[in-house]
This record gives C-alpha cells, structure tokens and sequence, in this order.
C-alpha cells in the first residue's frame, strides 16, 4: 500500500490510503487490523476510490492518547480525513469495527454518506455485547502474562474453547494479537473498544435511508449471522448478502467478498 499521513487535531499522526479516482469508497478495517485487511477483498473497478483510514493504534498509526480511545473518536477521525481530503460525501463502509465507524457516519452525519456497507458487524446498538468479551480476556492476560504465557492462559480457558469450535478463524485472531509488536496499544485498543457501542439507537438506525449492503457469514463467533439480520431488517431496503465463511474457504471468502461489493458498487461510479 503507499500510505501518506496527516495529523489530527490533537496531534495524532494517521496513516492512510488514497487509491483510484471516481466515487469516494471510505472502507474500514476491523479491531486490531491494519489497512492490509479491508484492500484484500475490495475489487478493482474504475471509477470508484478508495480511501482508508488506519485508525489510531493500528497499522502505521500512532496510538495518541489512550484515553481517546473510542468508536466514537475513529469516527471524528474519519471524518477529519475525510475534510483534509476535501471529500464531502462518500460511500462509507467497512468490516467489524469499520462497520460500526461507518454506521455511526451515516446515522450522526447523513450528509455525508452516500450509501452505507456493512460487513461482519459486530455491533448493533448497544455497548459492550457479550460475544466481544474475548477482546476484553486477551487484553487482560496480554497485560498479566505477556505474550508466550498469555496465549497458554487463553488457550485453557472455558470461552476460548468455545470460540475455537465454532469459529477456528476467529480463534486464530486472537492467538494473533499476542504476536502484535505493540503491546501497549493491543492492551489499549482491546481492553477499551470491545467495551463500548457505536453511539447509535435502533431508532437511528431504522430512519436510515440510504442504499445499504450487509455482509455476513456463518461460523463466526464474533460477527454473528443473526446480528447481521437484524441489521438488515432495521434498515429498510437494505440487502443482507452471506458469503462462505473463512473457516471453510478463505479463497471463497474473498471471491465472494470481492463479488458483493462489486455489485454493490458498480451503478455508483463515477458519482460527484
């Protein structure tokens, strides 16, 4: 990727992306990613640019003050971005965590969302719901037992256990996030967003009325298929897309990723 940073107004030092010319795409990586995660499933179609943000502490990004730590403050962000760039609207979007940056745009500020896309959310309303709460363990025993012991500690425990039989892709990631260089920031970003919500109600969310695509897929712990339901039932006219999941076929998983948006995106080149 060939990242270019700008800095935000508390001093922050953000990394992002800035690729192809027609429709502005705003398209979010998920908890603990880095921009690497959302550019592998997104197509390549003329007319469509995709700007992506690495939110603070992830990626190439600084971390800036801890306690600014939040959905909220990504979203701010975003948005910051977005004006340095001298984008007014674009179609924002993004996977798990980006999902719930992007939600909280298009329902705080519908001017500047052109359409909404949703992929593996993780939130719907409400703060700290009980299938993140894996998040908060690997934060806890990453900062009481480091990296090696940590992932033993997690390993042995009765939610892990679970996770890894439903979902071994979501188990993967978290054995990851003790490989994270910063230990700091993982501690940080893991002990603090899990907890929180997007700032939005099921009411927000069910005014929203612009063109909305949601992806899901099944096996996967911690983005139920069921909250990507209700989702698509709050928002009308939406359309809920489930591709294989990356536990059977990450190759399908991108394919069909990659397809959806197509799809999705296609009528909206070249948009002012």
């Amino acid at each position: 990727m060939n990242e270019r940073y700008f800095e935000t107004a508390d001093g922050c030092r953000l990394a992002f992306v800035d690729e192809g010319s027609g429709t502005p795409v705003l398209w979010q990586h998920g908890l603990g990613a880095d921009g690497n995660q959302p550019a592998e499933v997104f197509p390549d179609i003329d007319g469509i640019r995709r700007i992506t943000l690495e939110c603070r502490g992830h990626g190439q990004s600084g971390l800036g003050d801890p306690a600014r730590i939040s959905i909220a403050q990504f979203a701010e962000d975003v948005i910051g971005l977005l004006d340095y760039l001298g984008v007014e609207r674009a179609v924002v979007g993004g996977i798990s965590l980006g999902a719930a940056v992007a939600m909280r745009i298009a329902a705080l500020h519908p001017e500047r969302a052109l359409a909404l896309i949703l992929a593996r959310p993780a939130w719907l309303d409400t703060d700290g719901p009980a299938h993140l709460a894996i998040y908060r363990d690997v934060a806890r025993l990453f900062e009481l037992y480091g990296s090696d012991d940590g992932v033993l500690h997690l390993e042995h425990s009765a939610r892990f256990r679970e996770i890894e039989a439903e979902s071994p892709d979501n188990a993967a990631s978290m054995r990851g996030f003790f490989a994270r260089p910063d230990r700091a920031s993982t501690i940080a970003l893991l002990s603090r967003i899990p907890e929180q919500g997007p700032g939005v109600t099921r009411q927000q969310i069910n005014t929203l009325a612009l063109s909305t695509l949601v992806i899901a897929n099944q096996q996967d712990y911690v983005h139920p298929v069921e909250l990507a339901e209700a989702l698509s039932r709050l928002i009308a006219g939406s359309t809920l897309t489930v591709i294989t999941s990356k536990t059977i076929s990450r190759n399908d998983y991108v394919v069909e990723f990659r397809h959806a948006l197509n799809e999705f995106l296609w009528p909206m080149r070249n948009q002012p």
